[in-house]
């Protein structure tokens, strides 16, 4: 079994550079295929197995999706020609139903499989199929699928519970070759849901009010293919920024949106640590022991439920209690992976209370969900002595060069066997295939 080994205890120093946002990512390439005329070319694509996935789906429905020898992505969806999607490949992430918005719009007909993906609690697609039956398409649920089909998809108005971001991005999909106009009320507002609006619009699409809790779609007949660049993770960036905080390190953090990232810099502030903001870039110096702080997730621009786990990792060794409430998702199953380090969390519903520690010790833990995975590894990196991480291919899903971007950074870490994202971009380089 693959496996981190971690030799904690030492402060981490020097410049990280962020890749390209997998959240961002995976709802563009999927995006990509909505185009009849031309190819779409990616770049800040992040190697992560989730975006290896993505494409070998794509590529089972007849898309035409590879990597250059710079690195950029190419799709081509004018030969898309499947509507079943492939079980064994859908099950591993739940971003894979992107698919069945495109293959309503496109094909007028999709059976995908129910998603997977990480262990973080109920995560039902209700909405995403309920906003595809108001938009036309007739739906049945059976043996595990979604099976639907339309003549053609129809503008609506729908409201999307929780401001839901998977809905947003299937919705806004969906609706690009509509007939008529969408409009999506209580949208949700991350970064990504904009990222996704602009590279659809570069493609001939009408999207306005991305970024806003109201989004307009009026469809159009066809799409071209584009240029486009990914924006850089807002998550493996403050992944970063709690692994400088509680190693007590000084760590650059380079390729950022600062805007992006106000809410979890505003805690790193009230933690102790130091911090100097860039054009692009973000310095975070630590204090010799961190200061408690209480927070709640929310939507965006709230505290992302995604970096939840690693400030979580990080407020283990400071000085004094901290209140977490986590109003997203059920996403405290790793807290007893913590404790095996000495961790002192009390866990009550959706809130975590944790009482600072002087010291972890490393152990053997195992990832349970893939933010989970970021947090186990911080707090092994801080950690005295030996720590093993296994179940290193949920990690691989959602970070690129992981292990060696720490190694830069000063850290005795390694990886031990298999190598999962490696693996599967192995089936996926050339042009064409």
């Amino acid at each position: 079994m693959a496996r981190l080994v971690i030799y904690g205890g030492n402060a981490l120093h020097g410049e990280v550079t962020i890749s390209g946002a997998k959240n961002s990512a995976l709802p563009i390439i999927v995006a990509a295929a909505l185009a009849t005329e031309g190819e779409s070319v990616l770049d800040n694509i992040p190697h992560d197995s989730d975006v290896g996935t993505i494409c070998l789906i794509l590529r089972s429905l007849g898309v035409k999706a590879w990597f250059d020898q710079e690195g950029k992505l190419h799709v081509n969806g004018q030969t898309l020609n499947k509507y079943q999607a492939p079980y064994d490949l859908v099950r591993k992430m739940r971003a894979s139903f992107y698919c069945a918005g495109l293959l309503l719009a496109r094909l007028g007909q999709a059976e995908v499989p129910l998603p997977g993906g990480c262990a973080i609690g109920s995560r039902p697609v209700d909405f995403h199929i309920r906003g595809f039956s108001q938009m036309g398409a007739e739906i049945i649920i059976e043996h595990g699928f979604m099976k639907a089909q339309c003549k053609e998809l129809n503008g609506t108005n729908f409201y999307i519970n929780r401001s839901s971001v998977g809905t947003t991005m299937n919705l806004m999909i969906a609706a690009t070759l509509a007939k008529g106009t969408t409009v999506l009320e209580s949208a949700a507002k991350e970064p990504e849901i904009v990222d996704l609006a602009i590279f659809l619009n570069g493609m001939g699409a009408k999207v306005r009010g991305a970024g806003t809790d109201v989004i307009r779609i009026d469809g159009v007949e066809t799409l071209h293919g584009v240029e486009h660049t990914i924006i850089p993770d807002r998550i493996e960036a403050g992944t970063f920024m709690f692994a400088s905080a509680i190693t007590g390190g000084d760590i650059t953090v380079k390729n950022v949106v600062i805007e992006h990232l106000r809410s979890p810099l505003i805690k790193i502030e009230e933690s102790g640590c130091i911090v100097e903001k860039g054009t692009t870039e973000v310095r975070v110096s630590a204090p010799k022991r961190l200061q408690p702080i209480d927070l709640e997730t929310s939507p965006y621009p709230g505290f992302p439920t995604d970096l939840q786990q690693p400030l979580v990792a990080a407020m283990c060794l400071a000085g004094g209690a901290s209140v977490i409430r986590e109003n997203i998702f059920d996403r405290f199953r790793y807290v007893d992976e913590l404790r095996r380090m000495g961790a002192d969390i009390k866990v009550e519903r959706e809130t975590a209370i944790i009482r600072g520690v002087s010291q972890l010790t490393g152990a053997p833990v195992e990832v349970t969900d893939l933010r989970a995975g970021a947090a186990l590894v911080i707090a092994g990196l801080a950690a005295q002595g030996r720590t093993e991480i296994y179940g290193l291919d949920i990690i691989d899903r959602g970070y690129e060069n992981f292990e060696e971007k720490f190694r830069r950074l000063g850290a005795d870490i390694v990886r031990e066997e298999t190598k999962a994202a490696t693996d599967i971009f192995g089936k996926i380089q050339g042009i064409n295939v």
